[in-house]
């Protein structure tokens, strides 16, 4: 592969936008095995959280996920692949990237947290509140008042 080559392949999956309009790979092998890529991600995704349960199994899919894209650009990057391994790989990375993407936009939810984190911003809320409705909000001087 030429250098001009190797850079376009680099530079194509290093752009903030590759992963619009593409496609979750059907399969993809990971370290010998082969996963059902696009079922698994469809399947967690379904959800609006991840269950308990399967939080252990999407952390270690994202995992694996994360170091397989860093050899699949290394083998790029360290010019052991022709070019059109290359942008077989670059499909690749890109596809692992959307991936990761839509794995990451999940997170798991502790509803006791999220309930004290909504009632501490209520609070703060009410208490900037008070303080302009009773003229404290802090950039007035509110010394010499009561004269």
């Amino acid at each position: 592969m030429k250098e001009y080559q190797r850079k376009q392949l680099l530079e194509r999956i290093g752009r903030e936008s590759a992963t619009v309009g593409v496609d979750i790979p059907e399969a993809i092998e990971i370290q010998g095995e082969t996963i059902d890529l696009r079922t698994f991600v469809f399947e967690i995704k379904r959800r609006d959280t991840i269950p308990e349960g399967e939080r252990e199994r999407v952390e270690r899919a994202k995992r694996n996920l994360r170091r397989e894209r860093i050899e699949r650009v290394s083998k790029i990057e360290d010019d052991e692949v022709s070019y059109e391994e290359g942008d077989e790989l670059a499909r690749s990375i890109i596809g692992i990237d959307r991936a990761l993407d839509a794995l990451e936009q999940l997170r798991p939810v502790d509803l006791e947290q999220e309930a004290q984190l909504q009632e501490a911003q209520d609070q703060k809320r009410w208490m900037n509140f008070l303080k302009q409705a009773l003229g404290r909000d802090g950039g007035a001087n509110t010394q010499g008042r009561g004269r």
